[in-house]
């Protein structure tokens, strides 16, 4: 089991993507993408890696953001390894117990994961180099620069073990979630301002029992207001997010897709702890360990 945590906007859904070769964490300029932990896996010849990508450190402001906190406090309790992501450009690298909210420093292996280290200069990555400590990599997930030397880490802090997962798996989480998720990164990439941070996808049906697949999706909002933004004039956002969605889902199944969006108004759902629960986030509060 491999933890990936670090700040909103580390990297860590894209490092994630490119070491298990597939999109299974929906990326995002925008920080606070990943809401729940994304499991991806990654099995070779003699290991397998069992990836959590986590939603992003903060300090919470309300119900959902709570939520996520917990969902990467959880996480780390359950590691045999930490990636700690952290920017290369943003400064030092905080300690994951102050970051993460925690009482003491977790029991697991750290790993160090400077990311994005296309954004320096070749000085400037030398000199991070030189100075890093045996337990950081200089890596680029954007360009798979110092991708391979991470793997070889983890997989030196892996504890033997039966794999868990067939061997041609590459997540434990279902098609409907992977869908959910698709759908809320394209309403993303259309929406600006505080839009997208009030948008939550609900799949009300999939059937995978006919061709091509129906998958009828609600968009909940919190105000009227963004509703109509999100349908826009003459629904011509909503089609478009529809149009772009469905293409994403048809890539990453394999299969023609029918995809049928409706848009709801669910006030304040994000600091509703029964609406939390209804969508899936985790809201019991734990003690971090």
């Amino acid at each position: 089991m491999v933890t990936f945590v670090g700040k909103p906007n580390a990297g860590k859904s894209t490092l994630m993507n490119r070491i298990i070769g597939e999109k299974l964490s929906i990326v995002s300029r925008k920080p606070q993408t990943t809401r729940d932990r994304v499991v991806g896996i990654r099995s070779t010849a003699d290991s397998q890696m069992i990836i959590l990508d986590t939603p992003g450190l903060l300090e919470p402001g309300y119900a959902l953001q709570e939520s996520m906190k917990q969902t990467a406090q959880r996480a780390l309790t359950e590691a045999d390894v930490i990636v700690h992501v952290h920017d290369v450009t943003d400064g030092d690298v905080p300690s994951l117990k102050d970051a993460a909210g925690l009482e003491h420093e977790p029991h697991a292996p750290i790993i160090q994961a400077l990311n994005k280290s296309d954004k320096l200069g070749k000085r400037d990555r030398e000199r991070v180099r030189a100075g890093r400590e045996d337990n950081t990599v200089l890596v680029s997930a954007l360009s798979g620069d110092g991708v391979p030397e991470l793997i070889a880490k983890i997989g030196s802090l892996l504890p033997e073990s039966p794999f868990y997962y067939p061997a041609d798996e590459i997540s434990a989480q279902p098609l409907r979630f992977f869908a959910a998720e698709l759908v809320r990164e394209t309403a993303l990439e259309q929406l600006r301002d505080e839009v997208p941070y009030s948008i939550a996808c609900e799949i009300e049906e999939f059937r995978e029992d006919r061709s091509p697949h129906l998958i009828r999706a609600i968009i909940y909002v919190e105000k009227e207001s963004q509703k109509g933004i999100v349908v826009g004039a003459k629904g011509a956002a909503i089609k478009r997010i529809g149009e772009r969605a469905r293409k994403k889902i048809e890539a990453f199944i394999g299969e023609k897709v029918y995809l049928e969006l409706h848009v709801k108004v669910l006030p304040n759902w994000r600091r509703d702890s029964s609406a939390l629960s209804r969508f899936g986030y985790q809201t019991q509060k734990e003690k971090p360990q």
